[in-house]
């Protein structure tokens, strides 16, 4: 990437605010603006810019203090904002397709302004979107632009009342008529409604429905998603046949109208089946392509993953809250916002305990055909590459000669290969138990899943992390000012991640001995320390790397990522660090904090009644 010039990084990454901060920020070992380009690119950080700059010019988006919205207002506030976000086309879709990242940059920047408002956007504009895009075909297109232009509106309807992680399970059907060339939709019954269905309680005028596809003479091919219209675009009344409605006030983003339908043989055209993956003949024959290695492993990564990063936002949340102390639970300072507004991620889209038993179930298929068959394995994407050497692996011990050597990347990596090959071995050893004492497959693999099936998805994605993470800072293109920082950032993960699994690293022989444990968390404690390069002299190898540990560098870290104060809108979070004085401030605006109660004056003269019946008698 070439350097942009001076004048360029000015207006891009203009100078942060002086203040208390400032004495931090000169600590730094790297120059945050430097690091700033080197992750996002210049044209992302153009974008970034281009985006937050929008949002704080326009009076739709201003800041309110004091006083809490109404249900109906937050919803409808939240939806005229993503109208105006698609009126303004803040990325244009020749920039989505030709740059994929520019899309889940606007969605980060949205959401650091408004989760909710980031959702309603992405589940319009993306989700349903681009289902439609991906998941249909050419007869399909036509629906793209009245999408973008919002003359429709839409969802995606996937979890029921009583099938949510269960997808296999689902009940709204889908049978077809070859005499009128139609699918009849229905739900059964209030377990089969669509329930928690982003933008359907209001707003939503068309849905992608997933329902279990039925052929004449009564064969199940199973989940399909059609493109079905569940409310007039002109009216907002329902379409006949489908009951829609909204199921209440949240725990967090409310600014999202989370809705439940029902479908009562609701009669859509075969055209309203989205075909890429199968289809059904004019007569009522079913057909459908073959399905590549690549799908299942970036299944089992994208079920993983999704685990992993909201477990450790939330873990992340709460930390921060904590160490905010009281000022980290008032409302204004917003932590309670990111906290609530996370949570969710956990269970939606598939509770994330079940989504990692799709990650384990495809490991565990590896093992058994790697094992019977001897057959090489296919990994498109190379993250399971190390399994060739599962045998070898599984021989393998810590060796580490100090505290230092464990900063070397290839020590956690190690450990994490055998990490996952032992909980590989431990979950077929429990599963084959379960099926001998006789347990049909589904009771195996569910009592294979807490003590084991579940740390071997979590272990496999943290490795996958680990090692991705070790890649891209020590690729050659990254600027030699940055190395260091970066490179103590992913030894950071990579220990702070394997620290979690010690017990099992010395029940199955990795550790032995009290000092391999300890080696790791004194690492960890001498990665976050203040810089001190006399505390490690005499280890040549290592005294550039430790002696600016990141303790130094942790202001700067952040204002690499920092949007705006405007977008943050968090007084203890601002950039110029004058948390007290920005703390008085917001308290005064958000309530009349000098004003008698109003409720006083009526409590008074009560008070008084009372008193002047208690002197009668």
């Amino acid at each position: 990437m070439a350097a942009p010039s001076e004048g360029d990084a000015a207006s891009l990454l203009p100078d942060l605010p002086g203040g208390p901060l400032q004495a931090y920020r000169t600590r730094a070992s790297f120059c945050w603006k430097e690091l700033a380009l080197f992750l996002e690119g210049e044209d992302m950080l153009r974008l970034k810019k281009s985006i937050f700059s929008a949002l704080e010019d326009d009076p739709l988006f201003a800041r309110s203090r004091g006083h809490e919205l109404s249900l109906e207002k937050h919803r409808e506030l939240t939806f005229l904002r993503c109208k105006r976000v698609l009126e303004r086309a803040l990325l244009r879709v020749e920039d989505m397709v030709r740059n994929p990242l520019s899309v889940l940059t606007l969605i980060a920047c949205l959401g650091t302004y408004d989760w909710s408002l980031a959702q309603k956007f992405l589940l319009h504009l993306l989700v349903f979107g681009f289902a439609i895009y991906k998941s249909g075909s050419e007869r399909h297109l036509e629906y793209l632009p009245k999408i973008l232009n919002m003359e429709i509106f839409g969802c995606f309807a996937v979890t029921e009342v009583s099938h949510g992680s269960n997808a296999k399970a689902i009940r709204t059907t889908a049978h077809y008529d070859p005499a009128t060339e139609e699918f009849i939709l229905h739900s059964p019954d209030f377990e089969a409604a669509k329930f928690w269905v982003g933008n359907m309680g209001k707003t939503a005028t068309h849905a992608v429905v997933f329902a279990q596809l039925y052929t004449p003479g009564g064969r199940c091919h199973g989940l399909h998603a059609f493109l079905v219209q569940i409310r007039n675009p002109k009216t907002l009344l329902p379409m006949p046949g489908v009951m829609v409605g909204d199921i209440g006030k949240k725990l967090g983003l409310n600014g999202i109208d989370n809705g439940f339908a029902m479908f009562h043989k609701v009669r859509i055209p075969r055209r309203a089946l989205l075909n890429q993956t199968g289809d059904v003949t004019p007569e009522g024959t079913y057909i459908t392509p073959f399905k590549a290695e690549l799908g299942r492993e970036t299944h089992a990564l994208v079920s993983g993953s999704k685990p992993l990063a909201s477990w450790t936002a939330q873990r992340g949340i709460q930390e921060c809250r904590e160490a905010c102390g009281g000022h980290g639970y008032l409302a204004v300072n917003r932590l309670g916002d990111l906290r609530n507004e996370n949570d969710p991620n956990c269970t939606y889209e598939g509770d994330n305990n079940v989504l990692l038993q799709q990650t384990s179930g495809y490991l565990l298929g590896l093992l058994e055909l790697r094992l019977q068959g001897g057959a090489r394995l296919e990994s498109p994407l190379g993250t399971v590459d190390f399994l060739e050497a599962y045998p070898d692996i599984l021989d393998q011990r810590f060796s580490c000669p100090s505290g230092t050597g464990c900063l070397e990347s290839s020590v956690p990596l190690a450990a994490y290969e055998w990490l996952v090959c032992y909980l590989l071995r431990e979950s077929v050893q429990k599963v084959n138990q379960e099926k001998r004492s006789g347990s049909s497959d589904f009771e195996a693999r569910n009592n294979s899943q807490v003590y084991r099936c579940r740390s071997l998805a979590l272990a496999f994605l943290e490795l996958t992390v680990v090692r991705r993470f070790h890649e891209y800072v020590h690729q050659p293109s990254v600027p030699p000012p940055l190395r260091a920082v970066l490179q103590r950032l992913s030894a950071l993960y990579a220990l702070w991640s394997l620290n979690q699994h010690t017990a099992l690293l010395y029940r199955g022989g990795y550790f032995s001995g009290e000092q391999a444990g300890k080696m790791i968390e004194n690492a960890i404690l001498d990665l976050c320390a203040q810089g001190s390069p006399w505390r490690f002299a005499g280890v040549a190898r290592h005294t550039d790397f430790v002696s600016q540990q990141l303790k130094d560098d942790a202001v700067a870290l952040v204002d690499v990522i920092a949007p705006p104060d405007f977008i943050l809108d968090s007084p203890i979070g601002r950039a110029d660090g004058e948390l007290y004085k920005n703390l008085w401030t917001a308290v005064l605006q958000e309530s009349q904090v000098l004003e008698r109660a109003s409720w006083w004056a009526e409590f008074s003269a009560s008070k008084t009644h009372v008193e002047s019946l208690k002197s009668r008698l």
